[in-house]
């Protein structure tokens, strides 16, 4: 035979023993364990808490904004690292490639915080301050909610 062959049916065979040894547990668990059944374990749960009303709730935006704006920060300090390593051996071609990245990182966080999309708490009963503001689906999603 090949090699390509032989590779194929290597990886046939690790595909069907990883399914073989998948199943196999589920089976084994399945026929050895007890069946209790009660409309408790059926039914909703949250911190020691019985559920109030509907789980499909509509979701805050500013949630979502706020954790996509610590995903960006939090993956642009994992690439500080490696930057910071080779720093030395790049010479000063790492340095603006590194300015640059940071400046786009900048740029797009001044923005949500110019338009607003960083304010948590905003104020009730009293007039806010008019903004300019695009008009697109994020702003119009986010202003739903406030």
């Amino acid at each position: 035979m090949s090699d390509g062959i032989d590779v194929v049916i290597g990886l046939l065979l690790f595909a069907v023993g990883g399914l073989a040894i998948s199943l196999g547990g589920l089976t084994i668990g399945r026929l050895v364990r007890t069946s209790l059944p009660h409309p408790e374990k059926g039914a909703p749960y949250e911190c020691g808490e019985p559920a109030i009303g509907s789980s499909w709730v509509q979701f805050d935006l500013r949630f979502y904004v706020v954790a996509l704006v610590f995903l960006i920060f939090d993956i642009e300090i994992a690439l500080f690292y490696p930057w910071a390593v080779v720093y030395k051996e790049a010479g000063i071609a790492a340095l603006w490639d590194m300015l640059f990245f940071f400046g786009v990182i900048v740029v797009g966080f001044l923005y949500l915080w110019r338009f607003g999309y960083l304010d948590w708490v905003r104020a009730t009963g009293m007039k806010e301050r008019p903004r300019t503001a695009p008009r697109d689906e994020l702003y119009r999603a986010a202003r739903q909610w406030s």
